[in-house]
This record gives C-alpha cells, structure tokens and sequence, in this order.
C-alpha cells in the first residue's frame, strides 16, 4: 500500500488526510481536542518565566529577612554601647511617658512587644560647621536675613550709582584706565583697516566697543578723525543702536558733527554716507537734537549751506512731535541767525499738533523784533509766514493783534500782505465760535 497522504493546515500543522465526509469533518472541526504534546513555544515561555520569578524573593520571605537583619543589628549595637536589657527597658519607658503613652501597672512584668524593642531614636551628631552654617541661617542675632531679591536688588543699585558717577555730566572728562599693550595694538590696526575701509564687515573687535565702559578711550586709539566716510557711517548705525541716548550725544557731539561741519566746508556738499549717516542719527532724536541741532545753533557759526543739508535731513524724516516741540522751544529762545529761521520753518513746515507752549513761545521769538529797526531777512519772514498758515487758529486774539503791528514795522513786499491776509481772516483760540452755540428758538421735539 501508497503512504497515507498528508495536509498542511491553516496553523502550519501537518496532518494526516481522512476519509470521513464533509459534514462529520466540520463537526469534528468544532469541538476542541486536547494537544497530546506541548508545543515546543509553550515549554519555552514557562521556562523564561520561571527563570524570571526565582530571580525574585516573595514578600513573606522578604519580612522575615529584614525582621532578622533587624534584631540581629540591634544586639550589635547593645553589645557596642554595653546596655544591659534592664537598662534598655528603663529608657523604652521613659520614651514611652515622654511621648505622652501610659503604661498600666499589670504591663511591668510582661515583656515589651517588637515594635517596642525595635524602635531606636538616632541621635545625629552635627559637624561644626555645618552647626555654625545652621545658626547664620536661622539669625540667632535678630537680624533680617537677606533674601535673593534682595541681593540682585543690591547688585543692580550698585552699578547704577557707579553708571551715574562715572557719566553724571556730558562733559566729564574720560576716564583713563591702563590698557593691555595687546589690547591698544589690536585697535590701533582696527584704526588703520576703518582708515582704509569702503564697503562690507567692518571688524568684530570694533563692534563690543559700545558696550565698553571706557569705549571713549578705546574710541580715540582708532583714531576716528582718519575714518572714511563709509567706516563713519558704520560707526553711526553701530552706537545709535547699542547706546543709550546720553552716550550717543556724545559720540555725535564729538565726532559725527565736527566730520560733517569739515566735509561740508571743504567740499561745500555733504558726502552721501555721512548723510545717511545723518539720517541714521535721528535713530535716537534726543541725542541728535542735544547733540547735532541744538549745539549747531548755539555756535552762533552755522552756515546757511550746513543749515540746509541738515534740514533737508529733518524733512525727509520722521521726528516725534514732543522732541519738535521741545527743539523748537529752545531755538526761539537764542539769538536770531538766518540758521535758526530756516530750522524753525522747517520744523513748523511738518505740521505738528504743538502744545500752546511752544506756539506761544515762536509767537514771542518773532514780537521780540518789533523794537528792532534793523531790516529783516527773507528767512525771517518765510519763518511768520509758515507760523501765521499753519497756527493761526492757535494763536489768541491779543497775540494776533502784536502780530499784524509786527508786520507794520517789519514788511516785505510779497510775503507781508500774505502774512496779514492769514491773520485777518483767521478765527482766534480764545474766540467763541457762534455756529457751535445753540439758538433759543430751537425745538428738540
């Protein structure tokens, strides 16, 4: 006879092929039929499994080894210390009363229960100087301990009174300190790259000088009167940005407008990186205004061609108004020059909403000349003009009646009847305004 054929099923087991038919096949199928032999997968997952719990100790056995370990401790240290037992059960009573429990009179002659032979208080021994640490912790001296916010607090008071002693005034002297001859060498050579310098990175050893506390003194080892325009330019944008604006008026008193003043005198025009560099000046307006405008003025030198370049600077940029307002408060109280009428009209030419103040105060720089016999500039009466188009509503009904006297003593024959024809058909501040104030005969049904 042929061997009997075999299957392979859908478990991957191989089978032997019956006889049976179809329908006893599929109820055979449907009960379950216990393996004779484990499978080899079987035999290999209790094994790990075992392997795994005897690498575990039970938690019964677990208490009777500490509880051992424990005891067997315990007469280690009796041994050590020599306390005999009836010493040991004197001081467990006498813990036992100092934590407040009771001992009846019928428990004296019982033994005393594990728990209780088991109980120990350490007894911690501290080093010295982590006692003396302890007692500066807790200020046994009855001063208040200092806390972390206060320390900072402390540390930021103490650079901000060194900050102001050491820049209290504009024109303090530089503080000299003694420099590394590695450190002067290295900015003498930065000096000579910014002498040369025309376009691209400018060196990193020039960029930390603004955050330098003696940056003047590192400033002037470069030698800024040799710079380029270009390296001037760089130098601008680099302290209007890393500044504060006291700092800057410095710079640009000291150094940006003595380079504008000589380029502008020797070439009678403006190079155009020291303009921008002008331009990025009004970066911070206070330090421009006190340190380029307003020391311009005061010279009492300023040209009309420098008076021009710079206000065509003031023109194409944006100025806020209280900086405005307050430059142009303190030109109206300098002497006259042809430099002062043409910042002043410029400055009135942007159109700001000036506080009365300092409307009052350009209404009085312009009375003051009514007693002046001298003949008056164009600049000057360019200057009325834009003041009288821009605020006559601003201005009260007193100081406009000065104003069309002014202009009798001071004419012009084109810009005069202008001025006068503003003032007269301008409505004053202090002037009620019928159109707003309501009729009698008005019905607000």
């Amino acid at each position: 006879m042929g061997k009997g054929k075999k299957i392979r099923s859908s478990t991957g087991d191989t089978v032997a092929a019956t006889s049976l038919p179809l329908d006893q096949q599929i109820e055979r199928a449907k009960t379950t039929k216990q393996r004779d032999k484990e499978r080899v997968k079987d035999r290999v997952i209790k094994k790990q499994k075992q392997q795994i719990d005897d690498q575990f100790i039970g938690g019964d056995l677990s208490a009777k080894i500490l509880d051992a370990a424990r005891k067997q401790k315990q007469q280690i240290e009796d041994e050590l210390l020599g306390v005999s037992s009836s010493d040991k059960n004197n001081e467990d009573r006498k813990r036992q009363i100092s934590l407040g429990g009771a001992l009846d009179e019928s428990d004296d002659d019982q033994p005393s229960s594990d728990d209780e032979n088991d109980y120990d208080e350490p007894i911690v021994d501290l080093d010295p100087r982590d006692e003396e640490a302890l007692e500066r912790f807790m200020c046994k001296d009855g001063t208040k301990q200092k806390t972390l916010y206060d320390l900072i607090q402390e540390k930021i008071d103490q650079k901000r009174a060194e900050a102001a002693s050491q820049f209290s005034d504009v024109g303090d002297s530089v503080q000299i300190r003694k420099l590394d001859p590695k450190l002067q060498e290295m900015y003498e050579n930065v000096g000579v790259v910014l002498a040369r310098y025309r376009s691209g990175k400018i060196p990193k050893a020039f960029k930390i000088i603004p955050k330098m506390v003696n940056w003047e003194q590192i400033l002037s080892l470069t030698e800024p009167d040799k710079w380029t325009a270009a390296a001037m330019y760089q130098a601008t944008r680099l302290f209007a940005s890393n500044l504060n604006a006291k700092m800057c008026q410095r710079f640009y008193n000291l150094l940006l407008l003595p380079r504008i003043r000589d380029d502008i005198e020797e070439y009678k025009k403006l190079n155009f990186h020291l303009y921008q560099a002008l331009r990025k000046s009004l970066y911070k307006p206070a330090a421009f205004f006190k340190g380029i405008l307003l020391p311009l003025c005061e010279s009492g030198t300023c040209t009309l061609r420098e008076a021009t370049i710079i206000g065509s600077v003031l023109t194409k940029s944006s100025v806020p108004m209280l900086h405005a307002a307050a430059a142009m408060l303190k030109i109206a109280e300098m002497d006259y020059t042809g430099a002062n009428s043409l910042f002043l009209r410029t400055l009135i030419d942007k159109k700001y909403t000036l506080p009365y103040r300092a409307i009052d105060a350009l209404v009085f720089h312009f009375l003051r000349f009514a007693s002046d016999t001298r003949e008056m500039p164009v600049l000057w009466h360019q200057a009325l003009l834009a003041l009288c188009q821009r605020y006559k509503t601003d201005v009260s009904s007193e100081q406009r009646q000065s104003l069309l006297e002014l202009i009798k003593t001071h004419q012009h024959y084109q810009i005069t009847p202008e001025i006068r024809r503003e003032l007269q058909h301008a409505q004053s501040r202090d002037d009620e305004n019928e159109a707003n104030v309501p009729q009698d005969e008005m019905d607000f049904d």
